[in-house]
């Protein structure tokens, strides 16, 4: 069957994306999950991946072209019924940001005013991360591009037209960039009723064998903590219902798969929080090298469609920044986001004993429409359990 290859919605205050490069070309065959098309965004590059297997037929657009969420980029052959869903809505009034903020910011994945981005920055156009950087290589004013861009996306051929006709000038971009952020995270703040558990958890069980799993390997296989609170986290969140999946439509979806939306900041100020996806199915060296890979693509700005859309929770971690407990923000339509501190030696009671141990402390923040205090706990505690146990992580 003959579909429109259309494109998607890449989080919930994108509008439109310019199209930088197609992957495939008229004739090729295409794979469920292959790239087809670049574009820019906000965030930066992002593979756009195809939903079928089929055959490319013809391109309805061009590299150059701006084109808006749902636009028909081309058309294509598919085997059996497609998959691709249906044509996205018009962007919301008020966007909230596709990765989950916190309150120190790194936001976007742990915390997330009132008003759209679009009225907290306005006049200013929103530069994406590609742009930035071209602009830094031309010398080109990133005040001047937010003033030349009307309020729209600013991309790379906007740099370069501006490069063409004026001197640069230094300025402050950060200011535009806590804006954005300031408005998503109260829009968050303000739609889901949050509530908010903390758990102490004895780390000492998972970095012993983390010591003894990472003494014989070469740095570069080496395990962080990070990816056994991952891991952890993923498995509770598949074992107990309420916490991995969508609020939409004033219901929630539950996720059959895990897909942990894990929050990397951005050089230049900012935060995503794109997908590990399968998080809880994966042994914990694939995660790392999922990771490690993950954080290579978000520093060069290039990342996949997948990635940004498929996160069906938010984890992130403060720990290297020093912090003991943060509260995070929920990045709908997710449902829960937990927030990791510093593994810090604390007095801890043991066999009636006090002693030395590293002590973790997570943070959940969970949508009360969907659980209650009381399931966040077993969440909490569940996710304590499988880190003194991490050899069957």
């Amino acid at each position: 069957m003959k579909i429109e290859f259309r494109l998607p919605s890449l989080g919930a205050d994108m509008e439109s994306a310019v199209l930088t490069e197609w992957l495939k070309k008229p004739g090729d065959r295409v794979r469920q999950g292959e790239p087809l098309v670049t574009v820019e965004t906000t965030k930066g590059l992002i593979d756009v991946e195809s939903y079928d297997d089929g055959q490319l037929l013809e391109h309805l657009a061009q590299p150059g072209a701006k084109v808006p969420v749902g636009a028909v980029l081309a058309r294509l052959e598919v085997e059996g019924t497609s998959r691709s869903p249906p044509a996205p809505p018009a962007p919301h009034a008020t966007p909230a940001p596709p990765a989950a903020l916190t309150a120190e910011l790194p936001a976007p994945a742990p915390a997330l005013a009132a008003g759209s981005p679009e009225e907290a920055a306005a006049p200013h156009a929103r530069i994406s991360p590609a742009a930035r950087r071209r602009a830094h290589e031309l010398g080109v004013s990133l005040e001047d591009l937010e003033r030349s861009g009307g309020g729209d996306i600013v991309h790379i051929e906007d740099v370069e037209k501006l490069a063409a006709r004026k001197p640069a000038a230094p300025t402050d971009e950060r200011a535009l960039m806590r804006a954005t952020i300031g408005a998503a995270m109260a829009r968050a703040k303000r739609e889901i009723p949050h509530y908010y558990l903390g758990h102490c958890v004895d780390f000492g069980p998972a970095r012993d064998w983390l010591t003894r799993h990472n003494a014989p390997l070469p740095v570069k296989e080496r395990l962080l903590d990070a990816v056994l609170i991952t891991k952890a986290v993923a498995l509770a969140a598949f074992r107990l219902e309420g916490f991995n999946g969508y609020f939409r439509s004033g219901r929630f979806e539950q996720s059959t798969a895990v897909n942990a939306g894990v929050a990397i900041a951005v050089r230049g100020g900012g935060l995503v929080a794109p997908a590990l996806l399968d998080a809880h199915r994966k042994d914990l060296a694939t995660l790392m090298q999922e990771l490690s890979a993950l954080v290579v693509r978000v520093r060069a700005g290039h990342l996949r469609s997948g990635e940004f859309t498929a996160a069906t929770l938010t984890i992130t971690n403060l720990g290297a920044e020093g912090v003991d407990v943060l509260y995070p923000v929920i990045n709908p339509p997710q449902v829960a986001i937990i927030g990791a501190g510093a593994i810090r030696d604390r007095p801890w009671v043991e066999d009636g004993r006090v002693v030395v141990r590293p002590v973790l402390t997570l943070a959940l923040a969970a949508d009360h429409r969907v659980t209650d205090g009381r399931a966040g706990a077993r969440f909490l505690r569940a996710t304590a359990d499988l880190l003194a146990q991490p050899q069957a992580l």
